[in-house]
């Protein structure tokens, strides 16, 4: 076998994937060059929080022995993985960001984790993300700030910041994740990463407060559509503890994603008809978006969305959410949790029965109301953030396209109005500044049309390559 120096840690999953079941290149070789990029850059960005090196290379060392032996192998055997710290890793630190939590360690996977493993996926350590994943920029008084790749002065979104740059930065080809407001798609725009927020069920979460709420779901990210469809294969399918699950099995994503996208019914909004402040580039990547799928034979057609009241009823729902989850803990170690998260728990301990009723009533007419969106066209084209990556020392932008925004949620409302309608969403790269900063794309299908979405974008990726690109991070 030969090492693939340098190259490695930037080779593709799915082309890891064949190369360590030909026996080209070792599990051993595949980790050892992803923990070596981690020594490399992660001085710079802060992402990798939790690092295990000597137990990832014992679990390559023993995949390669079972793989020589003639042992059945996973489709991830041999990918190294780190995971987003809100998620459980038996074994390993879980701090979810919080003083709180700075020295937990688990005993048990979160769900998601344990079918990576049961993949074949070996987990190297666990990336950095906001207290409890609350907030679109990836900080917390644990671990500090977590820088992007492109401009290493700025943010890298969130909260699945660390998962996303990580993944421009090559420190590993897949990431787990999860998104309630746009903690997926946020980071994969500001990274050049491509994040899908799945349907709700179509990755089962497990354990969970709330198993029957739709608004938080977990997901996938990787650099391209085909890893990305690739991990998805791996941790959707029903679960009997996750009462939501829906019943289609993870082996749907491992399907081929090319498709003839003639013809295909496209509609593309680069402002949400005005109703959100949104910064001039991706405005304009969602413009140059539409005309991309025009020019591979697709309808397209500029519309103006009427989303309703859903900035009330998602604010309502997480509100009251938080409240569930985490209103003990705040009792418990009072001054120790963030403060908006604390103001937004108090918030949901001051709703009434009705007023989380009509969030749930409204939450079904935007549902129905994109149900029939969806009659007429295959796919939504919408801007990912509002902004492009901001100044990392900052809590949040303060303004957004002139407009001041009053909380650390409002500048998101581009990904968390999308959640309210319940349709599986996606961010691809999608283009760069003239100063080299990412730039996505948000690509919206019908209910439950995951395998579809993901060939759209496939079809998109191709079209355009902006996912080849890599950030200029200097080696120390």
């Amino acid at each position: 076998m030969t090492r693939l120096g340098a190259d490695l840690h930037y080779t593709d999953a799915t082309e890891l994937v064949r190369m360590l079941r030909e026996r080209r290149v070792s599990a051993r070789e595949v980790v050892r060059a992803h923990l070596e990029r981690i020594g490399e850059v992660n001085p710079q960005i802060n992402v990798v929080v939790t690092l295990d090196g000597e137990r990832a290379m014992r679990e390559a060392a023993a995949a390669d022995e079972r793989l020589a032996g003639g042992g059945e192998v996973g489709p991830l055997h041999g990918i190294p993985v780190a995971v987003k710290d809100t998620h459980d890793t038996a074994g390993m630190r879980t701090t979810y960001g919080s003083p709180v939590f700075a020295e937990y360690v688990p005993e048990r996977d979160a769900l998601i984790v344990e079918r990576m493993r049961a993949a074949g996926a070996i987990v190297m350590g666990k990336t950095n993300a906001p207290e409890f994943g609350t907030g679109s920029h990836t900080y917390n008084p644990v671990f500090g700030v977590t820088r992007n790749p492109y401009d290493t002065l700025l943010s890298a979104g969130g909260s699945t910041g660390g998962g996303a740059a990580a993944l421009a930065a090559g420190m590993h080809p897949l990431s787990d994740g999860s998104d309630m407001g746009g903690s997926l798609r946020n980071p994969a725009s500001f990274n050049n990463v491509v994040g899908i927020r799945p349907s709700p069920g179509r990755v089962p979460q497990w354990p969970s407060f709330l198993p029957w709420e739709p608004l938080a779901v977990a997901g996938a990210m990787a650099r391209t559509v085909s890893d990305t469809a690739l991990l998805m294969s791996v941790i959707a399918g029903p679960d009997a503890r996750a009462p939501m699950a829906l019943t289609d099995p993870g082996t749907v994503f491992a399907d081929p994603l090319d498709t003839d996208v003639r013809g295909l019914r496209v509609a593309f909004s680069a402002d949400f008809g005005g109703a959100l402040p949104i910064e001039n580039a991706p405005s304009a990547a969602v413009t140059a978006a539409a005309e991309v799928f025009a020019g591979l034979g697709c309808a397209v057609e500029e519309v103006r969305l009427d989303f309703g009241s859903v900035d009330r009823v998602f604010r309502t729902l997480r509100a009251w959410q938080f409240a569930v989850a985490y209103g003990s803990l705040v009792d418990e170690f009072p001054g120790q949790v963030k403060e908006p998260l604390v103001e937004e728990i108090r918030g949901g301990r001051r709703l009434s029965g009705e007023e989380v009723g009509a969030a749930k009533t409204r939450l079904a007419d935007v549902y129905h109301r994109f149900r029939e969106f969806f009659d007429g066209y295959d796919l939504l084209l919408l801007p990912v953030s509002q902004v492009l990556p901001f100044d990392a020392g900052l809590e949040y932008p303060a303004r957004v396209a002139g407009r001041p925004m009053g909380d650390y949620l409002e500048w998101m409302a581009s990904s968390y109005w999308v959640t309210t309608t319940l349709c599986p969403a996606m961010s691809v790269p999608a283009g760069f500044t003239p100063g080299g900063l990412p730039v996505g794309v948000q690509l919206v299908a019908r209910h439950r049309a995951d395998v579809a979405l993901l060939r759209y974008a496939y079809a998109f990726e191709r079209a355009t390559r902006y996912a080849d690109r890599r950030p200029g991070l200097e080696i120390t």
